[in-house]
C-alpha cells in the first residue's frame, strides 16, 4: 500500500490539548443590601397597613407622659410628652414621610425627565430656555426655597408637595437631558433617522426607553433626600400641622426633653436614619444593576 493511499499515521503518546474549565464568577451577596430591602418593605407594609394594627390613636393619650415601653403592643416604644403612644406615631409618620417623599418624588421624575428629554434632543431654543430655567431653580438653597414656599401657601401636605416636586424636578431634568445626548448620538438613532422616523417617533421609542433607567436608578437617593427635606420643614413648623404625626414633628415635640426623656427623639431619629441609609443602599445597588451609561 503506497503512502498516498495509507493516509496520515497517527503519533503515538500525544494528546488533544483542552480548553481550562473556567468556573463562573459567583456573586457575592450584599447582606447589607438585602437587609435595607426588608426595612424598606418592613416599613411600607406598617405604613399601608397601619388601620389594621392593633394601634392606639395616634393623637389620644393612653398613659401617664413620658412612660417607658411596657406591655401592650402600642406601649412596645413608650408614651411621649402627652402619654400618646410613640409606636403609633411613628407608624403613622412613616405614612406621612414616605407618602410626601414618593409623590413628590414620582411627579419630579416624570415631569423632569420629559423636560430633559425635550432639552436633549430636540436643543435650540428650547434647551435654552428648560436649561436656564432649571439653573434658575438650583441657584436657589434648597432649605431657603422650601421655607419661602412654605411661608407663602399655608401649611399643608398639598404645599409640601408642591415645594418638593419644584425641588427636586430640576435635578431630574438634567439627569435626563444628560443621558438623552448621550442616547441620540447612538448609530440606532441615526439608522431610525435613515430609515424616515419622525423626531416625536424617535424621542420616544428609542431614546426614551434607555434614558429611563438612569432616571429609575436615580429615584431611591431622591426620596431619601425628600424624606429629610420633609423632616426638616416639619421640624421647623413648616409642614403638615399637628395633630397629624411626621417624623419631623416627633422629633420637634421631643428636642424640649432631650435630657429627661431622650427616647422621645431618639425613636424617630432612628427611624429617619434606618430609612435614609436603606434607601441610599438600594439606590446604590439600583445604578450597579440597571444603569446602562455605568456599565459602558
Amino acid at each position: 500500500m503506497s503512502a498516498e493511499t495509507a493516509g496520515p499515521i497517527p503519533v503515538l503518546g500525544t494528546h488533544e490539548k483542552r480548553a481550562p474549565l473556567v468556573r463562573p464568577v459567583r456573586r457575592r451577596r450584599n447582606v447589607l443590601v438585602w437587609c435595607s430591602f426588608a426595612w424598606i418593605v418592613l416599613v411600607v407594609v406598617a405604613a399601608a397597613g397601619a388601620a389594621l394594627l392593633p394601634l392606639a390613636d395616634y393623637g389620644a393619650p393612653i398613659g401617664s407622659p413620658a412612660a417607658g415601653p411596657s406591655a401592650g403592643f402600642s406601649h412596645w416604644l413608650g408614651l411621649d410628652n402627652l402619654g400618646r403612644s410613640m409606636l403609633s406615631r411613628v407608624v403613622y409618620g412613616a405614612r406621612v414621610s414616605l407618602l410626601v417623599g414618593a409623590i413628590a418624588g414620582t411627579i419630579a421624575a416624570v415631569v423632569g425627565t420629559l423636560l430633559g428629554l425635550v432639552a436633549g434632543f430636540f436643543r435650540g431654543p428650547v434647551d435654552t430656555v428648560i436649561m436656564y430655567v432649571t439653573d434658575a431653580l438650583l441657584a436657589f438653597p434648597p432649605l431657603v426655597l422650601l421655607m419661602a414656599i412654605s411661608s407663602i401657601l399655608r401649611p399643608s401636605f398639598g404645599t409640601l408637595l408642591i415645594g418638593l416636586t419644584t425641588l427636586v424636578t430640576p435635578t431630574f431634568a438634567r439627569l435626563s437631558r444628560a443621558n438623552t445626548l448621550n442616547w441620540a448620538a447612538r448609530d440606532f438613532v441615526l439608522a431610525a433617522r435613515n430609515m424616515g422616523w419622525g423626531r416625536l417617533r424617535i424621542a420616544l421609542r428609542e431614546v426614551l426607553p434607555n434614558v429611563v433607567p438612569s432616571v429609575l436608578a436615580y429615584f431611591p437617593t431622591v426620596v431619601a433626600a425628600l424624606i429629610v427635606a420633609e423632616g426638616s420643614l416639619s421640624f421647623l413648623g413648616l409642614g403638615i400641622p399637628s395633630p397629624t404625626p411626621s417624623w419631623g414633628t416627633m422629633i420637634a415635640d421631643g428636642k424640649d426633653f432631650l435630657t429627661t426623656d431622650p427616647q422621645m427623639v431618639l425613636i424617630p431619629t432612628v427611624a429617619i436614619f434606618l430609612t435614609i441609609f436603606a434607601l441610599n443602599q438600594c439606590g446604590d445597588y439600583a445604578r450597579h444593576r440597571f444603569d446602562r451609561t455605568s456599565q459602558h
